[in-house]
């Protein structure tokens, strides 16, 4: 089983950890027909041609808060990598967050959008765009910038001392470290972590944080597993990364709540629950091969 541990302040580190040597490499412009298929809703696959890291934003309805997102993920990686690729994944939205991802497409080559066709849950979107990415290392991260891009860096040092999955976390203090949550949904999410970690995820005390960076080999050996579709899809990712004895570090991490969310309180709890209980059932039955 993969090891767990907590970044100390030490391990934090400063804005060198950004740019190491291993984390270079050519870029490479999507094709024409890639982009096509992506339109249709048909994942293009992977270039041959790797970059320094891939980030994923999926996303569901989400033209608001999306801009800021993207010009704030585009500023901070050109500066921190030679190369890079963002992934924005549409999960079937109704709204202009594809059409306003096309727009990022036309300004940025690396920047690719790639669609779902239906809205099926935000574990499928994170899965279709790691399932595409490029990266040497895979960042996954909300659309709505609830966590800092710029606390990558802290994820980058947890990875750099050894982790294979670096877990942003808003339950783990340091100093500097400000977490800014609604008291009723910081409620709810605890007893939720209490029971992932008591059924499949021990140990990790923020399983929910959509702010996870991964060894690109570790995530492609996860995700090739993974199958939960919904907001639980998470604590699935920690339990298949401890089965498969990948090293699990949580980091603390800033995070505000950005008005806007996509989970109901009185709808995706119950959902979430019974999508734990299948991840525990599964859990007992040991590592298999894909998932799905």
């Amino acid at each position: 089983m993969g090891g767990l541990g907590h970044a100390s302040g030490s391990e934090l580190g400063g804005a060198n950890l950004t740019q190491p040597a291993d984390r270079t490499a050519p870029q490479a412009v999507p094709s024409a027909v890639n982009e096509e298929l992506a339109k249709v809703g048909l994942a293009p696959a992977p270039s041959e041609n790797p970059v320094g890291i891939s980030l994923v934003i999926p996303a569901f309805n989400e033209e608001r808060r999306l801009a800021t997102t993207l010009v704030g993920a585009w500023d901070y990686l050109k500066g921190a990598f030679s190369s890079y690729e963002i992934l924005l994944i549409d999960d079937g939205s109704t709204d202009a967050t594809a059409d306003l991802g096309y727009q990022f497409t036309r300004l940025n080559p690396a920047i690719r959008v790639l669609r779902t066709g239906r809205n099926r849950g935000k574990g499928a979107a994170v899965r279709l765009g790691v399932t595409n990415a490029r990266g040497r290392l895979l960042l996954y991260a909300d659309a709505d910038g609830a966590s800092r891009i710029d606390h990558l860096a802290r994820l980058l040092a947890a990875v750099d001392e050894g982790a294979d999955v670096a877990v942003g976390s808003r339950a783990l203090t340091a100093p500097g470290t400000r977490v800014r949550k609604l008291w009723h949904r910081h409620a709810v999410g605890r007893i939720f972590n209490f029971l992932a970690n008591l059924l499949a995820a021990p140990g990790i005390r923020d399983t929910q944080c959509g702010f996870k960076l991964f060894r690109a080999e570790a995530a492609r050996a996860i995700f090739a597993r993974q199958a939960i579709d919904g907001y639980a899809f998470d604590v699935e990712v920690l339990m298949l990364a401890f089965q498969l004895g990948h090293r699990v570090v949580e980091v603390p991490i800033d995070w505000t709540h950005i008005p806007g969310s996509k989970v109901r309180l009185w709808r995706d709890p119950p959902r979430m629950l019974l999508d734990l209980f299948r991840i525990a059932l599964r859990r007992s039955l040991g590592p298999r091969g894909d998932g799905r």
